[in-house]
């Protein structure tokens, strides 16, 4: 892709509208060969653009789903352990004996998932995808280090693996924490902002192609209001999309069918934000023309 329009062309096809705001910072980092760290509101869809690179790159997806309590054996690599002590009792049947050399090979390792994004073979890199970095321990990050600035991972019994065609990274945070700026400086970086409306309700015609029009700007719209309010989750695309979906289901065609109201529970996910959310929505109905 030779520019950041192509990149906007590419996930576009693959019905992901990107602003060139993001289309920029996909193609810099698949050109620069840096990853790229996503951050925003939950709901933005900073997961979506990394799914959505690999269906327009036409490549493997990995993804690392971060979590507290995350451990390098479920991130990076484990050793067969298993396999290890059949190993050394097949030996013992056998008489002989074997040493840790004869244990810790690469028969014995098991890939997790950013062992596999290294090792990938093929000319086209995978999209590694770390969704939600902030969800894992500070010393998690640590780990990372040597992978984000030198595609590789350093396992001690075997060496280091360095990528033959490095894979496309993309981190992910909803901000639950400051990241170490030790990661940071390894990243380019993008703030993901909630879609404008006229965006908003595009990417709602296509998730959900048989929903009316009306229903479509109207939702859009106060959603968009409804992120200003002081909600415990503002609703993001994927409430927005779902929201949508259901309404449509019910065979709603605008915001003013008499059961809106009973779907609050797909945008609104705290008892707060359900009264404050049907709240808001009477309102939006009484001032309609």
């Amino acid at each position: 892709m030779k520019d950041h329009l192509a990149v906007q062309r590419r996930l576009d096809a693959v019905d992901y509208l990107a602003d060139d705001g993001m289309a920029m910072a996909l193609f810099l980092a698949l050109k620069l060969g840096k990853p790229l760290l996503l951050e925003g509101e939950p709901g933005v869809g900073k997961t979506a653009a990394a799914k959505a690179l690999a269906r327009a790159l036409d490549t493997t997806l990995i993804r690392l789903q971060c979590y507290e309590g995350l451990t390098p054996g479920e991130a990076l690599y484990e050793w067969n352990y298993q396999r290890q002590l059949l190993a050394i009792r097949l030996a013992e049947a056998q008489h002989a004996k074997l040493t840790d050399a004869d244990l810790f090979t690469a028969e014995f390792l098991q890939e997790r998932p950013i062992l596999r994004a290294v090792r990938h073979q093929g000319p086209v890199p995978p999209v590694l995808l770390i969704d939600e970095i902030d969800r894992a321990d500070d010393e998690f990050e640590a780990l990372l280090f040597e992978f984000l600035g030198e595609a590789g991972i350093t396992i001690p019994e075997l060496g280091t693996f360095t990528a033959t065609t490095p894979p496309v990274v993309v981190l992910t945070s909803n901000r639950s924490r400051e990241l170490h700026d030790a990661l940071r400086r390894r990243c380019l970086y993008h703030w993901i902002d909630f879609p404008d409306p006229g965006r908003a309700a595009e990417i709602v015609r296509r998730a959900v192609p048989g929903a009316a029009e009306p229903l479509i700007r109207t939702a859009t719209d106060f959603i968009g209001g409804v992120r200003g309010l002081e909600l415990d989750k503002a609703p993001g695309m994927a409430e927005t999309i779902d929201w949508v979906a259901a309404l449509s289901v019910l065979g709603a065609t605008d915001l003013a069918a008499h059961d809106v109201g009973r779907t609050i529970g797909t945008i609104a996910k705290t008892p707060d934000d359900r009264a404050a959310v049907a709240a808001a929505l009477v309102t939006y109905q009484e001032n309609q023309p």
